[in-house]
């Protein structure tokens, strides 16, 4: 049987009601009413086609159940966890790199006073939440020990997680369960629970709430041409599967984010089919996270104006995902992107 899959699109963002826009019907993304949509295209693996809301009942009776099913997951409000509100976009996970070799910042911050610094400024500029890394995932890096990995973090973890809410950034259960224990609100690992198979068990024991983020390979070889068959609906089924596997073995809340993994293992045509049409990751049910900050595409696509920070790329990709009404965005300059969406949000408003 063909399986088809739903996303929300034609969006309409600001203080504009959602009962109706130009005299159609418009339903908010997830409960939110600074976001609307009056269009879906239903997609297989061989067919797309985007269809008014209104239209729906004239689809065959089977795909008219299937996408009615699918709409009420796209409209249903998500429940607030971690400091992070679903009632506003976007909520910023500021990043903090406490390596000697991130791909952005590497050894910028991994001094002690330095890291516990740029951490209060990243939430004092407006990041709900700060990922705390000690392991590089850049695209080539090599894993480092457990005890290493935690050497670099431990300090900081230990003085700032009872002031300002943290992630942590990491692929190992022992480090996640050390983490837990000193007060980080978020497990993010960029393997997708896949390095270390203990990580599940340790979900499962804390109920704490966690990110599920694709990567194809590992960081050290996920960039030697990746492939995918449809890389959209590859990366939704993946997701899909491992929210199947997970309620398996017994992780029943809902505290959980989806991120597609830009970069990891995805080539610029990848990454850019991804970004365009985001907005089908919102039928899961689950928070929308996107890391689209100082990545490789950027430089791809501005050639000979790529910049060291490129904020500008950051910026305008950036404010694409809120108009898909992405929930979350990891970002290395907070202050810069916060100023550009409060700019965008004033001129938004209706």
């Amino acid at each position: 049987m063909k399986k088809y899959y739903t996303r929300a699109c034609n969006f309409t963002y600001g203080k504009l009601s959602i009962k109706s826009v130009n005299g159609k019907k418009n339903l908010p993304l997830k409960g939110n009413k600074e976001i609307s949509f009056d269009e879906i295209e239903i997609i297989s693996r061989n067919s797309k086609k985007i269809i008014n809301i209104k239209d729906i009942k004239n689809l065959p009776k089977l795909l008219k159940i299937k996408v009615k099913k699918d709409l009420n997951i796209i409209i249903k409000k998500n429940k607030n966890f971690a400091n992070l509100n679903f009632k506003k976009l976007p909520n910023l996970m500021g990043v903090l790199n406490l390596t000697p070799d991130s791909f952005s910042d590497g050894g910028r911050f991994n001094k002690k006073s330095k890291g516990i610094t740029h951490a209060i400024n990243l939430f004092k500029f407006g990041s709900n939440i700060i990922d705390v890394g000690g392991e590089s995932a850049r695209p080539g890096s090599k894993t480092v020990s457990d005890y290493k990995e935690w050497k670099r973090i431990e300090s900081t973890i230990k003085k700032i997680s009872k002031k300002i809410p943290l992630s942590l950034d990491t692929r190992k259960s022992e480090i996640m369960k050390k983490g837990i224990k000193l007060g980080v609100k978020i497990i993010n690992d960029v393997s997708g629970l896949e390095y270390d198979l203990k990580t599940v068990q340790v979900l499962k024991e804390y109920k704490i709430p966690f990110v599920i983020h694709h990567s194809q390979g590992t960081p050290e070889n996920m960039q030697i041409k990746p492939s995918y068959k449809n890389v959209l609906l590859d990366v939704y089924d993946f997701f899909e599967e491992k929210i199947k596997f997970l309620r398996t073995k017994g992780i029943k809340h809902n505290n959980i984010i989806i991120d597609p993994g830009i970069g990891f293992g995805k080539n610029l045509k990848h990454n850019m089919n991804l970004i365009r049409d985001i907005s089908i990751f919102h039928t899961l049910g689950f928070p929308v996270l996107v890391g689209v900050s100082k990545k490789r595409f950027i430089k791809e696509l501005s050639g000979i104006n790529d910049t060291k920070n490129r904020v500008g790329g950051t910026v305008a990709s950036s404010l694409y995902l809120i108009m898909q009404g992405v929930q979350i965005l990891r970002i290395h300059d907070v202050k810069e992107l916060m100023q550009s969406i409060k700019v965008f949000k004033e001129l938004m408003q209706n």
